[in-house]
């Protein structure tokens, strides 16, 4: 009796799919760099790093400090161990950061008042024009970056990497 075509398409996806994971696997022996997830995630990750630094830095600023304050912005106030943990940054380094950026008065530093250990960050007003002023930017890379991308296939890669990033962090 004859296989439906329709069982050997879905057969050879399988297959294929099976081969692509497997070549993704730095212990498979037809190990191939560019066919892994997580090369691919760095490589795409370090690319838009690069066009936002060249951006930021005709306004003065630098990835570090607008992703904290990105951050700050989005829930204020953050103490600098939690936006150290949300950029995936060493929390000295976002210390060193987030002292600049007091500097440029474009944050303020408090104790928490329930635990004077935990320093908090709040954007000022100039902090908040900085901020809306940078969306700009990232935004003009964001959507280069995204041009042919549906919707649905935002959502799709949100949702694999985010799942990528659960595993990594359990």
């Amino acid at each position: 009796m004859a296989v439906p075509r329709s069982a050997l398409t879905r057969r050879g996806n399988v297959s294929r799919l099976a081969d692509a994971k497997r070549r993704g696997d730095p212990e498979f022996p037809d190990f191939q760099l560019a066919d892994s997830p997580l090369y691919l995630i760095v490589r795409t990750a370090g690319r838009y790093a690069q066009e936002l630094e060249n951006a930021l830095n005709a306004a003065g600023m630098d990835v570090l400090s607008w992703r904290a304050l990105m951050i700050v912005n989005e829930v204020s106030p953050s103490s600098v161990s939690e936006i150290a943990e949300r950029s995936v940054t060493r929390l000295s380094t976002m210390t060193r950061v987030v002292q600049r950026l007091e500097k440029k008065k474009l944050v303020k530093l408090s104790k928490r008042p329930s635990d004077a250990r935990v320093t908090e960050v709040q954007l000022t007003p100039l902090g908040k024009r900085c901020v809306e002023r940078q969306r700009g930017t990232a935004g003009e890379i964001y959507r280069r970056a995204v041009r042919d991308l549906s919707a649905a296939d935002i959502a799709v890669l949100n949702g694999f990497t985010r799942r990528v990033f659960a595993n990594l962090s359990a």
